[in-house]
């Protein structure tokens, strides 16, 4: 058998296919699938070949246009430019597209997923969050490289591209970071919260004997609890913890959710996933000092937070836990309306068939990631639950990331 060459580093002139999962578009060539990054559906581009897989398929990236699509725009930051190639930082997918377009390829993949995963033809709306393109992320992680210099990565590399600033995150939140030298090898998460204060934490790796290295925390600047406040509600969150990055996003995403959930009055809900209570204080208050609201979260801090954050909602109760854990409990009450908001992977079999069997009139599934929310579709499906509507964010611009809010209720007999 002949051994395929190698296509690493060549240059290819492509034209330009559909949008696919992952921030790429589909390209052809020689009989190989092509995934091409910084590129749009009809264009004509150069690219230069970046991985190859040695079988069907490689990726690349778009680094000469020869025929532009009407959406596409110069990218505001510098280190999304063509002509750097392989070392554009990997943080953004779409800076070379227009707003209007970026939520129209968001919309064409979460279209894809449903009806290739879940078997749905569902036409999508992405929605636009108010604050426009930039300056729109309140929390990021770098890297510092071997000079000490703070950064971001290339797509699927571990090099580090120093940085000045960052267009998408707010002001202030990395250009203070940039300025400073840090340990090699270090990581940085910043938290820029609703108060204007600013949270820098530093991750050292300290080597140690037989090769191995010890990661040590220290807080660098802020207090390291975030405070925001969403319809009025003040949420103090750990810095570190799990938050919306986008500064609009909670604002929003609790008037979808509370909207969707529609809790009775004397009712049961549950908030799956739910961290520091952002959700389920909308919910108790649907329910009233006569029903209950049980906030399920694996991480200990977040229960901590989210029992001082709703101490005037008693009819809210904690468990600190996995869901699929907690979910085994007979003794719980069965829910009126079941919220969840699963991490990236989505919520599984083992969670979407336990929710289903306590037959809840309503689910509404929070989800980041296009194909987890098409998977669990199909598995709600198959134990008699069918969405009925959904609304989709860019929660994310100028990446290839949204945010959908989905509702499920059970499929009608005979249907």
């Amino acid at each position: 058998m002949t051994e395929k060459p190698d296509w690493t580093g060549r240059r290819l002139e492509v034209e330009v296919g559909p949008v696919a999962h992952g921030g790429h578009c589909v390209a052809r060539y020689e009989g190989r699938v092509v995934f091409v990054r910084h590129a749009l559906p009809g264009e004509t581009v150069t690219v230069e070949v970046t991985e190859d897989n040695g079988g069907g398929f490689c990726r690349a990236d778009a680094v000469e246009v020869s025929e532009a699509a009407p959406g596409r725009v110069v990218p505001p930051c510098p280190l999304a430019d063509a002509a750097l190639g392989k070392d554009r930082c990997g943080g953004c997918d779409f800076q070379h597209a227009d707003g209007e377009t970026q939520r129209e390829l968001k919309a064409a993949v979460i279209t894809e997923q449903l009806q290739r995963i879940a078997g749905l033809d569902w036409p999508v709306r992405v929605q636009e969050l108010p604050g426009g393109l930039l300056r729109w992320r309140t929390r990021a992680r770098l890297a510092v490289d071997r000079r000490g210099n703070a950064g971001f990565r290339p797509s699927r590399s571990h090099r580090v591209i120093p940085v000045a600033d960052c267009p998408i995150t707010v002001e202030g939140a990395v250009e203070e970071l940039a300025e400073r030298r840090w340990r090699p090898g270090a990581e940085l998460t910043v938290a820029a919260d609703g108060e204007g204060e600013l949270h820098v934490t530093a991750l050292d790796r300290k080597p140690q004997r037989r090769g191995r290295q010890q990661a040590v925390a220290r807080q660098v600047a802020g207090s390291g609890v975030a405070h925001e406040t969403v319809r009025g509600r003040r949420f103090d969150v750990g810095a570190q913890g799990f938050w919306q990055v986008h500064k609009a996003a909670p604002e929003t995403f609790t008037e979808v959710v509370a909207r969707f959930a529609a809790a009775p009055p004397g009712g049961v809900a549950w908030d799956l996933y739910g961290g520091v209570g952002l959700f389920a204080a909308d919910l108790a208050e649907q329910v009233g000092p006569t029903g209950s609201v049980l906030l399920v979260e694996s991480s200990r801090g977040a229960v901590e937070d989210a029992v001082s954050n709703l101490r005037d909602q008693p009819q809210v109760a904690f468990r600190a836990g996995t869901v699929e854990r907690v979910l085994e409990d007979e003794d719980l009450r069965a829910p009126d309306v079941v919220v969840l908001d699963p991490p990236r992977k989505g919520a599984g079999r083992q969670v979407v068939e336990a929710i289903a069997a306590r037959e809840p009139a309503r689910v509404v599934h929070v989800a980041c990631d296009p194909a987890a929310l098409a998977r669990d579709v199909s598995l709600y499906a198959e134990n008699g639950y069918r969405m009925v509507d959904l609304e989709a964010f860019d929660a994310f611009p100028m990446t290839h990331h949204v945010e959908c809010v989905a509702v499920l209720q059970p499929t009608p007999k005979g249907s």
